[in-house]
């Protein structure tokens, strides 16, 4: 895939509120697009699509414009988490030889905050060196000092533990058996490691069955939490995640096209009974392998 290379005049974008999710009061993502290709990215189609040109671009001057943007903020001891990769993730198969992840890396070690970083991908592995500096030295904000104790929050994405559905939905990502190495490697390593269950595939791999599945493998590769989300589909467009997605279930899943379309009708989301049934299922399984549905 060919790169553009672009200059930006800003790369890290503040909250209000501190997510209650993943923990982050900022957020950058070095990459635009994604060659991962995962059919169901929200990006795609949504409004944080907007901007996006196609293909995949890296925001070449990244790292000088972070450092910027992170001195004023510690300046003014305005620490918080930073999320890398929100919307792209930062191990795209660019990164090894751009190593645009890297230098960012380097940059919020040298101004001490606290990251959580979410991937897909093994090329994590490259930079466990950089990533032990910030989990040692990071300042983490007041309200989460004495409950997370550590700067570096590392979290792999998955939709489905299945490879063949995996192939399917995410054809240019590593495979799930790969990430899950991956994470065991990590929490070896002594990191804060976890799961993203997110989002998982109504009918393919949301049950509570497929669920507490997934669960407990995370467990078994030294998982210290999973997150559950459900899926958000987004435009009419034949590059929109919502076309992608139902024209993949044509393909491979017909049985189940029509009911996943009457999930999605007329909204970018399940309706709130699915959700509630999905958190129902997501306390449950949790209990049963004892494992903590939130980061701390």
């Amino acid at each position: 895939m060919v790169v553009r290379k672009i200059k930006v005049k800003s790369v890290l974008n503040k909250h209000k509120y501190q997510d209650s999710w993943f923990l982050e009061q900022y957020t950058m993502n070095p990459y635009l697009g994604c060659s991962f290709n995962c059919l169901y990215c929200y990006v795609n189609g949504s409004k944080y699509g907007e901007h996006v040109p196609s293909g995949l671009s890296v925001k070449i001057n990244a790292p000088d414009v972070l450092y910027r943007q992170l001195k004023n903020r510690a300046r003014k001891r305005e620490y918080g988490i930073i999320a890398l990769g929100s919307a792209t993730d930062p191990y795209l198969q660019a990164e090894k030889d751009l190593k645009i992840t890297r230098e960012i890396l380097k940059i919020i070690y040298r101004f001490h905050f606290p990251v959580n970083l979410l991937t897909k991908s093994t090329l994590i592995l490259r930079d466990v060196d950089l990533l032990k500096k910030i989990d040692e030295t990071a300042k983490l904000p007041s309200n989460l000092a004495s409950k997370l104790q550590r700067g570096v929050i590392l979290g792999f994405s998955f939709s489905t533990m299945n490879e063949e559905i995996a192939k399917i939905f995410e054809p240019a990502a590593p495979s799930p058996q790969e990430r899950l190495n991956t994470m065991a490697k990590l929490k070896e390593e002594g990191f804060l490691v976890g799961a993203c269950l997110m989002p998982v595939l109504p009918f393919l791999s949301d049950s509570e069955e497929h669920l507490s599945q997934m669960v407990k493998i995370v467990k078994e590769h030294g998982g210290d939490y999973v997150l559950i989300g459900g899926m958000t589909l987004f435009g009419n467009q034949p590059n929109d995640s919502k076309v992608r997605y139902f024209t993949a279930l044509k393909n491979h899943f017909p049985e189940l096209l029509e009911k996943t379309e009457a999930l999605f009708r007329n909204k970018d989301y399940a309706p709130m009974d699915y959700q509630k049934k999905l958190h129902e299922i997501t306390l449950k399984v949790c209990d049963k392998h004892g494992m903590r549905n939130s980061i701390i």
